[in-house]
């Protein structure tokens, strides 16, 4: 009992459809040989681009190249994604990264040598010659990175460390979703469950204060007993961004993360110092939960149970679905005609097996529809993740329709904006058809947990890596035990005095993907944030913020972030975003706290 199912035991309509990449794997296998073949031709480039048309050709070669290698490494990876177990897809997720690190390898003379030209003269190229414009932006960009590229044989070494570079987080994923075991412990019903990712948050969920602790004391004690060994992995992929922004002249990991997006540190630090003049928010959220759970000590363990009594919404897919469809009306008819493609053309992976990659995502190819993998719980959290990782998907959708496949992949600036903006307004959708007032304070729960989790926690995170990472440029050996000092640290100062900050949170650190992609989880607040001014601009401007909305879907990465962001009606590069959404943070637990004084 309550053991998972095995791959094959699910529903071939609940699975995705891999088969729209390649029918087959023999098709994949033809495809990684072509790519193998194709660093000679790439080779051959090298000391060629000296005409505008040598230009053009070069960079029509890597585009094609480009495109197979996302191909190759797309559906290895889901496929590997599907059973981590799976050695056969192991094994391809693995030669797929090889040969795109030989291509990179191969390619890297390739911005060097762009660069070695005068600006004037590839701008000039762009502007004589029609079929470069669709490149303008990117060259622009080669050359806004000139004192951070490399000569070729230094960017040729760097590139072929690429594969040795994934070593920390390679390790840390099959550690985490195929090699790590967490034991049983009781659900609701009394039964003994088997702990995995996806029934974590669930557990948690329980208004039962005894599975909601052994879930957690569970998760935590597990990690606890490999903490040495997820510290100096951490430690590990820490030091190659440290290493690879020295090579490339940065003074910092940070200042490196964030030039790729062309956003300056200001606008990091400046999400930081607005959020920590916002805290005193957090903490009446924290006294609010306090009360309403009727618990004389909050634990670290109660921060995810609804706490306006037992109003928990079972919702089943069929049910997420048309609730999703919905909420998204405001974004008008092509929006929901194209977002019904998802539900009927094998676009998504519903169901948890085991060895399947936990949490969600979405996953976009250039010319196949995009993917989203989900690990389907009847809540109202997974039908919030549904329209999150489908506003991923849309925007990937909108973005390789409209977009060469040069400017089709957007930036991760941006990627969450989409995400988050789907989540408002199916909340907006939800509050204005609900007056029962206990029905009314779980969804303004709801939307003040996202704002917990995605503003406040995201941005906590971000604060552990900045320090984390800042010590170790300054030349720091920081251990696991300093890790868990800092991060729970970090936990008593953003929930203030109404929590008692239990000793095993101090190791949550050691679960986040995320900081083996370092200074990303900042974008989940900023996009938040900008998605939040968006979703209000549609509602009460409509179609004139559709449409803006709609360009900034389509622009993939035609332009710098912050630029398509402005264009849509939202300015980034200021805190006032921030503030903005702390305001409706304010304003939404206003109304909760209201409600409680009655009978909740």
């Amino acid at each position: 009992m309550g053991q998972l199912p095995m791959r094959h035991e699910i529903p071939s309509d609940l699975k995705w459809k891999l088969e729209d990449i390649y029918s087959s794997n023999e098709l994949w296998e033809q495809d990684l040989a072509k790519a193998r073949d194709n660093k000679e031709r790439v080779a051959k480039l090298q000391g060629t681009i000296s005409s505008a048309q040598a230009l053009l050709h070069a960079l029509q070669v890597r585009d094609e190249i480009g495109q197979l290698v996302d191909w190759l490494i797309s559906y290895s990876h889901m496929r590997k994604d599907e059973n981590n177990g799976d050695s056969l897809y192991q094994g391809y997720a693995d030669q797929a990264l090889g040969v795109a690190v030989e291509l990179s390898s191969a390619t890297a003379f390739f911005e060097p040598e762009i660069l070695s030209l005068e600006p004037e003269v590839v701008r000039a190229w762009v502007d004589e010659t029609p079929q470069l414009g669709v490149y303008r932006h990117y060259l622009e960009n080669i050359l806004r990175m000139k004192a951070h590229t490399l000569p070729a044989e230094q960017e040729q070494l760097l590139a072929a460390a690429g594969e040795l570079a994934q070593t920390p987080g390679n390790i840390f994923r099959m550690f985490n979703n195929a090699d790590l075991k967490f034991p049983q412990v009781k659900n609701d019903a009394g039964e003994m469950i088997e702990l995995t990712h996806g029934r974590y948050i669930q557990l948690l969920e329980s208004q039962n204060q005894e599975v909601r602790q052994g879930a957690f004391e569970a998760m935590y004690k597990t990690y606890s007993s490999w903490k040495n060994t997820l510290g100096a992995t951490y430690i590990g992929a820490v030091k190659k961004e440290l290493y690879f922004a020295r090579a490339r002249k940065y003074p910092s990991s940070l200042e490196a993360a964030l030039n790729v997006d062309n956003v300056k540190s200001e606008v990091y630090t400046n999400l930081i110092d607005s959020i920590h003049d916002h805290l005193p928010l957090l903490h009446r959220y924290v006294s609010l939960r306090k009360k309403l759970l009727g618990v004389d000590e909050l634990h670290m363990w109660d921060l995810y149970v609804p706490m306006v009594g037992d109003e928990h919404l079972e919702i089943s897919r069929e049910e997420a679905i048309e609730m999703v469809q919905t909420g998204l009306h405001p974004l008008g008819e092509q929006y929901l005609n194209d977002l019904s493609r998802s539900f009927q053309d094998g676009w998504i992976d519903w169901l948890e097996n085991r060895g399947k990659t936990s949490g969600a995502y979405s996953w976009g190819t250039y010319g196949v529809h995009p993917y989203v993998l989900m690990n389907w719980q009847d809540t109202l959290d997974n039908a919030f993740t549904l329209a999150h990782e489908l506003g991923h998907a849309m925007h990937t959708f909108y973005s390789n329709q409209k977009q060469e496949y040069v400017n089709s992949r957007y930036t991760i600036f941006v990627a969450e904006v989409a995400s988050t903006l789907n989540e408002a307004l199916l909340m907006d959708d939800l509050l204005k058809k609900t007056e029962d007032p206990k029905k009314r304070a779980y969804l303004l729960n709801h939307y003040l947990e996202q704002f917990r989790g995605t503003v406040f926690r995201q941005t906590m995170f971000a604060e552990f890596e900045k320090i984390v990472h800042g010590k170790v440029g300054q030349g720091e050996s920081v251990t696991s035990d300093q890790l868990s000092e800092i991060y729970y640290d970090l936990n008593k100062k953003y929930f203030g005095e109404d929590i008692v900050v239990d000793e095993l949170i101090a190791m949550e650190w050691a679960r986040i993907p995320h900081f083996y992609r370092p200074f990303y989880v900042y974008k989940y607040a900023t996009g938040f944030s900008a998605a939040v001014s968006l979703a209000q601009q549609i509602l009460e401007a409509g179609e004139p913020a559709v449409e803006r909305y709609l360009g900034f879907l389509s622009g993939g990465g035609s332009d710098y972030p912050l630029e398509l962001l402005r264009k849509a009606g939202v300015d980034m590069g200021k805190p006032d975003p921030i503030i903005q959404a702390m305001k409706v943070f304010e304003e939404l637990l206003d109304e909760l706290e209201e409600l409680s004084e009655g009978n909740l």
